[in-house]
């Protein structure tokens, strides 16, 4: 059985829902936000009373068309004052989106039980054996630094395929291993350095994946993060992410669905009341 934290997840597990920390304020969604002591504090406890399981602290912007980069030690400091704060007032697990390996391991040192290296593993070389060294769950990402082509559904198969093989040849277990198609990080261009590149309909991509959810999982519990996202705007025609929340619900409950085991949102309250419709309707 896999576990996030000392969490179960996937199969007959109840939805899990991973909740958005920001700390940085380049990141695409601004109410996402939270850098004092009291937005720390207050919004975590919001998330935690609105049903999260878990909070995924993030200390550096990685949205694909924005230049957002910052150093390892800028993101270090936001992400180490956000971990001190959250444990100093509950016992949820945190996540830590990175990846950098000294961030990962400073995190770590201080009890983070889960990373999420959107990288799948593949941009620092030493993340796979600081993750097998402290033993965490870790979330894999599909990533490729070369640009790819062909189906887009095998395609990133075989990406978290090779993330996965990175994986279990550092030791890391498998029941601690949950699988992320990567929604809105597949793009035909971009400013970031963390998308992989493709030369087809990057929306269309995104909404193939989330209909072929139960073909990517390879009986390993599936993340999705689609809160806000880019492709939500294309569809809608809406620019401001802070407008994409029923878009947003909507492709979280149809992405239930299809097979995702837990959701990574902005919007845990709603999100939360979603899981509970979609559940009811599968068969």
């Amino acid at each position: 059985m896999t576990k996030l934290a000392k969490i179960s997840v996937g199969g007959k597990n109840p939805i899990r829902i991973m909740g958005i920390l920001n700390t940085s304020p380049e990141s695409f969604f601004k109410k996402s936000i939270h850098q004092s002591k009291n937005q720390i504090l207050n919004s975590v406890k919001a998330m935690e009373a609105d049903g999260a399981d878990f909070i995924d602290v993030g200390g550096m912007s990685t949205a694909p068309y924005l230049s957002t980069n910052v150093s390892e030690k800028i993101e270090s400091q936001r992400i180490l004052n956000a971990i001190k704060i959250i444990q100093n007032s509950t016992n949820i697990p945190i996540s830590i989106d990175t990846v950098h390996s000294s961030t990962a391991k400073l995190a770590l040192e201080c009890g983070v039980e889960i990373i999420n290296d959107i990288s799948g593993l593949k941009y620092d070389p030493r993340m796979a054996s600081t993750i097998s060294k402290y033993s965490p769950s870790v979330i894999l990402c599909a990533f490729s630094k070369k640009p790819i082509s062909g189906n887009l559904i095998s395609s990133t198969q075989k990406l978290l395929d090779e993330s996965i093989k990175i994986a279990t040849d550092s030791k890391i277990s498998l029941k601690k291993i949950v699988l992320d198609p990567s929604i809105g990080f597949f793009r035909k261009t971009g400013k970031g350095k963390f998308f992989t590149k493709i030369n087809s309909d990057w929306v269309q991509r995104d909404l193939e994946i989330i209909k072929n959810l139960s073909k990517i999982k390879k009986d390993l519990p599936i993340l999705i993060s689609i809160s806000n996202k880019s492709f939500l705007g294309e569809i809608l025609e809406k620019k401001d992410p802070s407008d994409r929340i029923f878009g947003s619900i909507a492709a979280e409950a149809i992405s239930v669905m299809y097979g995702a085991d837990i959701i990574r949102t902005h919007n845990v309250s709603q999100t939360k009341d979603a899981i509970t419709i979609a559940k009811k309707l599968i068969k």
